[in-house]
């Protein structure tokens, strides 16, 4: 079983392209796909379009979520301006997509983990705002009840995996479209990819063992940093031009 997972494409239509492009040249034709795809202030509209036309599996991110249980007044500024690009088709093919989905009995696909579309699971957050990798005690906790081997989830943008004691493997691809943000949830704090790359992971499992390998893909990132320039996110602009949010 060989397939690629990404997430958190967050409207970033060029970073898609070229993460859908090195996966065809990586000869896997099967995608999971984690969630966050449209809201951020890029185009929505470009992203949702080629998500919907592509073959894969997909389940629902929190972001996704805010775009269709709200009305615009009450949305975030990442949710807003993409809501404001979408028109009633893909508002719709979003109302289908469920929030965890099992592929194959042996992989589960969640957006943050199980039991909720906005929670840290590998990483947790200080109250200085420190960000740090979660406890053992505390992820697998959060794991409790899942059967598959290979468990898979999004939502931070961090690239990881990690290993339960019962052997058991959960794994974030990282994110495909935006390598940086800032966000006040439980405390202020950011997180950054380091690298302006799109990211995504192949799983394969041979003998009985998952594999993972974690994809960093350059593409034209520095006309998606002028894109979110121009509609006044200099944050995300930087984040999207270095990996940084600090850099410009």
């Amino acid at each position: 079983m060989r397939f690629a997972a990404i997430a958190d494409v967050h409207g970033n239509y060029l970073a898609l392209e070229a993460v859908i492009a090195d996966i065809r040249a990586q000869q896997v034709d099967r995608i999971v796909n984690l969630g966050d795809m449209a809201s951020g202030p890029l185009d929505a509209r470009r992203t949702m379009d080629m998500l919907m036309a592509l073959d894969a599996v997909h389940v629902l991110g929190n972001h996704d979520r805010y775009l269709i249980d709200r009305i615009p007044e009450k949305m975030g500024s990442w949710d807003r301006p993409a809501h404001a690009q979408l028109d009633g088709q893909h508002l719709a093919w979003l109302r289908d997509v469920p929030p965890t989905r099992v592929l194959e009995d042996a992989v589960y696909l969640c957006h943050a983990t199980p039991a909720s579309d906005e929670t840290y699971w590998l990483e947790t957050v200080q109250p200085d705002g420190t960000v740090r990798m979660s406890d053992i005690a505390a992820i697998e906790q959060a794991a409790a009840g899942i059967t598959q081997s290979l468990i898979l989830c999004g939502h931070t943008h961090v690239a990881r995996a990690v290993r339960l004691r019962d052997g058991r493997m959960i794994v974030n691809p990282g994110s495909v479209g935006s390598p940086g943000y800032r966000d006040i949830v439980p405390f202020p704090h950011t997180m950054e990819a380091g690298s302006p790359d799109a990211r995504y992971a192949i799983l394969d499992r041979r003998a009985g063992q998952w594999h993972v390998t974690f994809r960093h893909v350059p593409y034209d990132h520095e006309a998606m940093a002028k894109l979110a320039r121009q509609n006044g996110h200099p944050d995300l602009a930087n984040a999207l031009a270095t990996g940084w949010i600090g850099q410009s």
